[in-house]
């Protein structure tokens, strides 16, 4: 029983490794070719990275939307900081779970391209959300926290009534997305079982409007996360050599124009309303 058992499990451990073995060996020579190895990289460590701690800085405060936007009446910058770190993270993970995707369709191209497709949907979808929370922080301002709420629960009312709407209808999509996509990796060799499962983690993430940390599944889905795709975009960075001088120069005027764009794109407002 014990020899028969010990025999499944040592098949089963060089099966995953033979995977893995042929995953890497399709990825050795095969860059992202978009959106490029050092973007993928930095998307691939940041995404998680900015994602987590914009759980943790929201973690003091309970996560429904009552309290969200009364955390936000006591500490507004930490809670604009806060859901700023995780819409930036939930950005930056597109071009990361691009650069899963294609590694996992070097080797298992159906489960690449699913289970990015409904991945990045999800992300639409909580990046859609992200600007309702926006919104009712910002109007939470100018209207008074009790205002706000009963708006707020107008609009969970209407949503829930809401027959049909795209970001509604990919709401599925963005929690079983993860799932998919785990699965892929695993069977496609791109990740081992422990960072795949890590990955499935995702799907514990709550979803949707105000929704702050929920202790423990939040930091859970952001730990998985984390433990799937950070040593991925480190092996990447040290996969090829530095980026060039042309490169360079242009990361230096892109971060220029962003930087004068902030300073003074306020003062231009007026200018430019009909």
């Amino acid at each position: 029983m014990h020899v028969e058992l010990r025999r499944r499990i040592t098949r089963w451990r060089r099966a995953g490794a033979e995977r893995r073995a042929v995953n890497a060996t399709a990825n050795l020579s095969r860059q992202p070719p978009f959106p490029g190895r050092w973007v993928s990289a930095v998307a691939l460590i940041s995404g998680p990275a900015l994602l987590m701690t914009g759980i943790l800085l929201r973690s003091p405060f309970h996560f429904f939307f009552p309290d969200q936007l009364a955390a936000y009446t006591r500490h507004p910058t930490l809670v604009t900081a806060a859901y700023a770190c995780f819409a930036c993270g939930i950005i930056l993970l597109c071009p990361a779970i691009m650069t899963l995707a294609q590694r996992i369709a070097a080797t298992a191209p159906l489960w690449g391209l699913w289970g990015g497709c409904l991945v990045i949907a999800g992300l639409f979808t909580r990046t859609f959300q992200y600007g309702t929370d926006h919104l009712a922080f910002h109007l939470t301002d100018s209207l008074g926290l009790s205002s706000m709420i009963n708006g707020i629960d107008d609009y969970y009312l209407a949503w829930r009534d809401t027959r049909w709407h795209p970001f509604r209808t990919l709401s599925g999509p963005a929690l079983l997305g993860w799932i998919v996509l785990a699965v892929g990796a695993y069977r496609s060799g791109a990740l081992g079982l422990g960072r795949s499962v890590a990955l499935g983690l995702m799907s514990a993430l709550a979803l949707g409007t105000l929704k702050g940390t929920q202790i423990p599944q939040s930091v859970i889905a952001a730990g998985g996360i984390c433990v799937a795709l950070i040593p991925l975009g480190i092996s990447l960075l040290r996969s090829g050599p530095p980026p060039g001088r042309r490169a360079m120069i242009w990361l230096a005027v892109i971060l220029g124009w962003l930087i004068l764009g902030a300073a003074f794109g306020p003062a231009l407002a007026p200018f430019t309303r009909g």
